[in-house]
């Protein structure tokens, strides 16, 4: 008897600790667990570890438990600990002695290495397709509303005209930076771990070479220490490349909510998009962009938390970093959601074109007419001075008219540089 005990047996205690959600986590990672196992089946048999009858047995045998994936009908249930244990014990039960000699050669840390590094690739593609949909959206949106002008403001003060043509593509290029910071993790994570086994390499003579090429990585993660280490670092850039997407999705968000506002109303909205009150019947609330904002700002805090975990563990593997799926994998699916929604809602935008018929917008334009000045042949701080008394007094006179000639200025918006930047970046 001891004071915590609580009726359940230590082992089962120990279990639920030690495993956690990780049967539910790694249903993400099944795919990637058999596809690994085919290539290390294939590379076994290349090197005369396997015969080639057994190499067949367990690629078909791996090939039904793939389409078992797919189609939803794989489980990890409470007896396994984990989805390597799962598919193996499905190789032993359909081939016996055959299923037993899958992991000759490699660890479960090599294992769940390749699983998170060949599942992280996929996540980040995907995420990067996203943004290239969102960039296209956006760039496309500026193009239609490039002439239509919009208050800029600093310090949420009144400052110098903008236009929707410059806030669409302004966020389009902030993505390009994204996208750098996406091939920056899919660089890191496009290595193969496999076959450094529990973090020292094999006495086998297994021929990594040959993994690499069966799965698609770029390159192989030589050193097998290093290779270990990759766990946790893998993890951490591809946070660090979401939190760059999310810093600008949760920026352009609260900007969205800003503009819909009736104090600003620069933008509407299709009512299908906003949801209501239980007793403001007016009420048009931008429910969509505030959790964009809400859940971009949580992913923007996953790095630290990856960072924390990590920080002070030596080489080698360590049971913290089955931690790392906990914030990482659900994160990924809501950024995912996040482009989605934000693809879904941004196309229904609709700038309003009369903005600046209100007279508190009249002083966007002194800086042009202090530039007017200057042009003229008035000193600068001259011209200040005179615009400056001209305001104080009620008597300045808005141009209400811009010439901005210069690289990404209203006028001169450079779309076509912008999307060339976004291609070179995109085809990396």
């Amino acid at each position: 008897m001891k004071l915590w005990e609580k009726g359940i047996p230590t082992d089962v205690k120990t279990d639920m600790f030690t495993v956690g959600n990780d049967r539910e986590l790694d249903l993400l990672l099944a795919e990637y667990d058999v596809t690994g196992s085919m290539a290390h089946a294939k590379m076994l048999g290349s090197v005369g570890l396997l015969t080639e009858d057994e190499v067949q047995d367990l690629v078909m045998a791996l090939e039904d438990i793939l389409t078992d994936i797919k189609k939803g009908d794989f489980t990890i249930e409470q007896s396994f600990e984990d989805v390597h244990s799962k598919v193996e014990y499905l190789l032993i039960e359909k081939l016996g002695d055959t299923g037993k000699k899958i992991h000759t050669a490699r660890s479960r840390n090599d294992q769940v290495l390749v699983d998170v590094h060949l599942f992280l690739k996929a996540e980040l593609i995907a995420i990067k397709q996203q943004t290239k949909e969102l960039f296209d959206l956006l760039m496309a949106k500026a193009e239609t509303h490039k002439d239509v002008l919009l208050p800029g403001y600093t310090h949420f003060q009144v400052a110098m005209p903008s236009s929707f043509g410059m806030w669409f593509s302004a966020y389009a290029e902030s993505l390009v930076d994204d996208v750098v910071m996406l091939n920056a993790a899919l660089n890191v994570v496009d290595q193969n771990p496999l076959g450094s086994a529990a973090g020292y390499g094999s006495s086998f003579p297994i021929n990594r070479t040959f993994t690499t090429q069966e799965l698609g990585f770029n390159t192989l993660k030589y050193n097998s220490v290093a290779a270990q280490m990759s766990r946790g670092k893998a993890e951490k850039t591809t946070a660090f490349a979401m939190a760059s997407v999310a810093g600008t999705l949760s920026k352009l968000a609260m900007d969205i909510c800003l503009y819909l506002s009736q104090n600003f109303s620069f933008i509407k909205l299709p009512q299908h998009l906003t949801t209501g009150s239980s007793i403001m019947p007016h009420k048009k609330n931008p429910d969509i962009f505030e959790l964009i904002r809400g859940k971009c700002n949580k992913i923007q805090a996953l790095p630290y938390e990856l960072t924390l975990i990590t920080n002070n563990l030596p080489s080698g593997y360590h049971r913290d970093m089955q931690l790392l799926k906990e914030g990482l994998f659900p994160a990924l699916q809501n950024l995912k959601s996040c482009l989605e929604m934000a693809i879904f809602s941004i196309k229904e935008i609709e700038p309003n074109n009369d903005i600046l018929d209100d007279k508190k917008y009249d002083y966007l334009f002194t800086v042009d007419a202090l530039n007017e000045l200057v042009s003229g042949g008035v000193p600068f701080r001259d011209a200040y001075k005179i615009v400056g008394e001209q305001v104080e007094n009620n008597s300045f006179v808005s141009p209400k008219a811009t010439k901005h000639s210069h690289e990404g200025s209203i006028n001169n918006l450079c779309l076509n540089e912008i999307q060339a930047k976004m291609n070179t970046a995109f085809e990396l």
